[in-house]
């Protein structure tokens, strides 16, 4: 196996049914994990759900319900989004079950061993939705001049006997974690904001709840709970047999990427690394923050009416090209839009139309014009050209791209190279040579063939299901698709050597129609 590579996403909240916002961040970790098994890494890749705090006892209070059987029955449809978006998770974690409880508390142990708990009186402002307490100065007013947290959500002022977490004595710890490691939090925009934040000074945090009891209990404190985001990033140890110390802990952790929406960058940038520290244990390589995903420019929102259900956008469009839109047209990082006509316009262009369309023209020509045949040939300087532009593109720009997750760019490169075979089509015109000079078409046919081998091995981690279709239309083995694959010089004669022919090709990128509705 190759060096471990562990990614994380956040673990969703199942108090209501899966977003677009919870699908754009499964595709992205994905396309990671494809890609960094393509690489040659020995890949951990965890998702879950986190099923504790007050909005889950709230939820299944109005619905009747006792909170177990309600996340038994919400934490479902997270499963069931990421099997049908094809998200290739090996852990898929449930804060519900025991053996996270008996991480949590081994966490808290561990915290409280180093002097770092303590029991005291809470008084302060708290959201609910957030599952997060602010300071007054942090506050904005409503349309109505009522409190509001940052992101824009109700508080309530919350008085209880809380343990607290002491925090402020991480302060130093973590700015110069984050001097020292500026590749600990990205994009640098949530690095600046983070710094700000502890630099302006950091509070002793509440730890612990009384006013409910759906959670992690506090180690020999009765009627504590644990405060959910103590509880929820602990996940991430919980799903590698945390606290035992060795097997896929030791393999795997610290994790090489948390990703997460930029809205919780706090809780991971700041909190876990301090419990992190106090608790004695290593920390992430690198806490991500990616942007929202917006619907047509707005925020989606019930009141509004523009929640998406990601497997009805994967229905309508096809899983394939609803991951292909989202990592090609968000600027990863950065917030982005979505609507069915940009889908539609985006993957038709380049899917269907540029990539989709060179596949199929040029297998049906050798299929017609070859009888399917693959054959030992004769290069000239042209078919070299395209082959190093091929490969420039695919070995060096996408990876290089995709490993610094800039994915818009390494599928930007990508596309490029896809064009040069289109132009290469154009200038050659093998329909035009099968008269002419029939073995200079088998050349230029089989230059693309083995093109097309390298841009499908390259794209798979995006379109997995398309590109496994085609690499099995074309005969490559299971074992003939990783990184590595692109630099062997002898794939194409071993390819010859089976001596099987190609079949007539099935369209893998079938032209999107615009539905009625949105037309």
């Amino acid at each position: 196996m190759g060096e471990p590579f562990y990614i994380t996403t956040a673990i969703s909240y199942p108090n209501g049914k899966p977003h677009i916002g919870h699908a754009y961040e499964a595709i992205a970790a994905d396309v990671i994990a494809r890609f960094q098994r393509q690489m040659g890494r020995d890949v951990r890749f965890q998702t879950g759900t986190d099923e504790h705090g007050l909005k889950m006892m709230q939820k299944a209070r109005e619905t009747g319900v006792a909170p177990r059987e309600l996340c038994d029955e919400m934490s479902q449809y997270f499963m069931v989004m990421c099997d049908g978006l094809d998200i290739s998770y090996d852990v898929f974690i449930r804060t519900t079950e025991e053996r996270h409880h008996a991480a949590v508390q081994e966490l808290w142990r561990r915290m409280e061993a180093n002097g770092d708990l303590y029991l005291d009186r809470y008084e302060g402002w708290y959201s609910v939705r957030d599952e997060a307490y602010y300071d007054e100065s942090e506050l904005v007013a409503g349309e109505g001049g009522e409190k509001l947290s940052p992101q824009g959500t109700p508080v309530e002022w919350t008085v209880e006997e809380s343990w607290f977490f002491r925090l402020s004595k991480y302060a130093e710890p973590l700015l110069a974690l984050y001097e020292s490691q500026p590749q600990f939090i990205q994009p640098d925009g949530r690095r600046n904001e983070v710094m700000r934040f502890v630099e302006g000074g950091l509070r002793d945090l509440s730890v612990s709840r009384t006013s409910f009891d759906w959670g992690v209990k506090v180690p020999g404190s009765d009627g504590h709970v644990m405060y959910v985001w103590v509880d929820a990033l602990t996940n991430y140890l919980t799903g590698l047999g945390f606290p035992k110390e060795d097997g896929d802990f030791s393999n795997y952790w610290p994790a090489d990427l948390h990703l997460i929406g930029k809205d919780i960058v706090r809780f991971h940038a700041v909190y876990w690394p301090a419990f992190l520290m106090s608790a004695g244990l290593a920390l992430p390589k690198q806490v991500f923050g990616h942007g929202f995903l917006l619907n047509r420019g707005q925020k989606e929102s019930k009141s509004l009416g523009n929640v998406t259900d990601p497997l009805e956008l994967a229905e309508r469009f096809g899983v394939d090209p609803l991951r292909y839109f989202l990592m090609r047209d968000v600027a990863f990082g950065q917030d982005g839009s979505y609507s069915a006509e940009a889908i539609v316009t985006r993957c038709n262009a380049e899917l269907a139309n540029s990539y989709g369309n060179l596949v199929q023209r040029v297998l049906s020509m050798i299929f017609k014009n070859m009888d399917g045949d693959l054959e030992a040939f004769s290069s000239a300087e042209a078919d070299e050209a395209l082959l190093a532009t091929v490969f420039a593109a695919t070995h060096d720009e996408l990876p290089r791209e995709f490993a610094a997750l800039n994915f818009s760019a390494g599928i930007e490169a990508w596309m490029r190279a896809v064009f040069a075979c289109n132009a290469y089509v154009d200038e050659q015109a093998p329909w035009t040579l099968r008269k002419t000079d029939p073995a200079r078409m088998k050349a230029v046919l089989l230059t693309l063939f083995m093109a097309i081998r390298d841009l499908t091995i390259a794209i798979a981690p995006v379109v997995p299901k398309a590109a496994a279709k085609v690499l099995d239309q074309i005969g490559i083995p299971l074992d003939g698709r990783d990184h590595t694959a692109l630099t062997d010089a002898d794939w194409y004669m071993a390819r010859v050597a089976t001596g099987e022919k190609l079949a007539q090709p099935v369209p893998a990128f079938p032209r999107l129609e615009l539905p009625e509705q949105a037309a």
